[in-house]
């Protein structure tokens, strides 16, 4: 396919290319390595360049009413609705989801500016308290906070960052935005929307780069959040050095080791379904994926055998051919994937479905989904507790509800399980001992409303969820105390001797 050309940064309103490059990006399709998306050169000066120009755009647009703002935002929705079509390829191309996927979450960019104007803004909305003292009226208001870095992820390049830049704008923030290295291409044609729609110089900044160019942004003197998609690792290794920066505010989605417990008297056609797709969808390269599975034993070889057997039949190939599943993003995540096996078997789990490299006539980073049986739990295992981020599961059995929740549990993480089931006693118990942000009855683990918070508990996040709470961490709570009345002397209080000016 045609190599997309090179724009720039886009830094105050216009595109600007690098000039003296630090180092470059190869963007190659993990689905055809022959496929070179975009070659993007970065440089660190342009995150100075990028955060002044927000810093200087902040206030005129925050003092823009909301109505003005909203304007803003639905334009940018009819570009991106417009040009949907192009943001799904290059979504394809640069991660290697299938076409059907990628025109899910190209679609959901517009949805998200929907959702934000009519659904979460309310959540900002200014609170007139009568008498919050006596005889004095209390209001409630919100106001930006400023400078917002956002951070994003791979695997939704788009849909992801999205959820944090519309919220923030609409608030009356401006946004720095550095897209994943992984996928320059999908952060630059979103940039171009905005460049389409208009919006103010500086409002909208995008800087592209690896990981030293993502530290200094979140390090900049000139940042007030910084909103963050990714791993636990790299998500507390910026809360470990921007301890010092006491005024940001650090919203991180940082992945999870979900788990699913289907009991004795679920339904499982559906159980089989649900997490087929919560677990291979995206390859498994979502924080939501199934991990882990934990089945009661009356269930467990009819559930087994029909979740391998449809596990079997997957479809796996080039975006183009819209199968199931794609690749995973690059060759390190290749061989962690491979390697997890290995440490399975080491573990003592039996290979049910061994993941292994797949040659197609597209030479890409494919594999086959992965199946363990865990025979005994173990907290302390490393293949039990750590996120592959990859088409594998490991099945458990178990007849005891506590220690399927102990199971669902014990990894540090906590950001999503699901429970298949007909006894609401049982989702009810689930729903106060998961310690989890997101827990779903008799649906699986992947997949989430944008009406709804998004977030997780433990190494999952940092009780800062997104989707429709994200507007609240663009915000600062104003509380005012108003009182229209004149000086009464009757209410001089003891002590004080205080005339008033004659």
């Amino acid at each position: 396919m045609n190599q997309v050309p090179y724009l720039g940064d886009f830094i105050n309103g216009q595109f600007t290319p690098v000039k003296t490059a630090e180092g470059r990006i190869q963007d190659q399709s993990p689905a055809d390595l022959k496929d070179l998306v975009i070659e993007v050169p970065y440089s660190l000066e342009h995150v100075e360049r990028a955060c002044m120009a927000a810093r200087q755009a902040y206030l005129p647009w925050a003092r823009l009413s909301l109505n003005e703002r909203k304007n803003y935002l639905m334009r940018l929705r009819e570009t991106f609705n417009s040009h949907a079509a192009e943001m799904a390829e290059l979504i394809a191309r640069d991660t290697g989801k299938p076409l059907w996927e990628s025109k899910t979450e190209a679609s959901g960019l517009a949805a998200k500016i929907d959702l934000t104007v009519t659904h979460s803004a309310k959540l900002i909305e200014e609170d007139h308290v009568a008498n919050a003292l006596p005889g004095v009226e209390g209001v409630i208001r919100f106001k930006p906070r400023g400078v917002m870095a956002v951070v994003g992820p791979f695997n939704f390049p788009a849909h992801l960052p999205n959820g944090h830049i519309i919220p923030a704008l609409l608030a009356g923030n401006t946004v720095v935005f550095k897209p994943s290295e992984q996928t320059p291409a999908v952060g630059q044609f979103y940039a171009k929307m905005f460049e389409k729609a208009e919006f103010p110089p500086g409002v909208f900044n995008m800087v592209q780069g690896a990981g030293e160019l993502g530290r200094k942004l979140t390090l900049h003197e000139e940042v007030d959040g910084i909103l963050f998609t990714g791993s636990y690792e790299v998500g507390l290794k910026i809360k470990q050095e921007t301890l010092t920066h006491y005024w940001k505010i650090h919203a991180l989605e940082m992945g999870g080791k979900n788990a699913t417990i289907i009991w004795e008297d679920a339904d499982l056609d559906k159980a089989v379904y649900e997490t087929l797709i919560g677990a291979f969808m995206s390859s498994g390269q979502r924080c939501a994926c199934t991990s882990r599975v934990i089945v009661h034993p009356k269930v467990a070889k009819e559930f087994t055998d029909r979740f391998y057997q449809a596990a079997k039949r997957i479809s796996i190939g080039h975006w183009s051919e819209n199968p199931f599943m794609g690749p995973l993003i690059n060759e390190s995540s290749v061989e962690k994937y491979l390697r997890f096996q290995e440490i399975a078997k080491r573990e003592n789990c039996e290979s049910l479905m061994r993941g292994k490299s797949l040659d197609l006539k597209w030479k890409g980073h494919y594999v086959t989904p992965s199946i363990f049986l865990v025979r005994k739990f173990d907290a302390s295992s490393i293949y039990q507790k750590t996120e592959i981020f990859g088409p594998n599961v490991a099945i458990f059995e178990s007849s005891d509800f506590d220690e399927a929740l102990q199971i669902v549990n014990s990894t540090g993480f906590g950001l999503v399980a699901a429970l298949f089931t007909r006894n609401r006693s049982l989702y009810e118990k689930a729903l106060l001992e998961c310690k989890v942000g997101l827990l779903n009855w008799n649906r699986t683990t992947n997949g989430a409303s944008s009406r709804l918070p998004f977030g997780g508990m433990l190494k999952s996040g940092n009780d800062r969820p997104s989707a429709h709470f994200a507007i609240q961490y663009c915000v600062v709570p104003v509380a005012s105390l108003e009182d229209p009345t004149a000086f009464d002397p009757a209410k001089v209080l003891p002590g004080l001797n205080y005339s008033p000016s004659t």
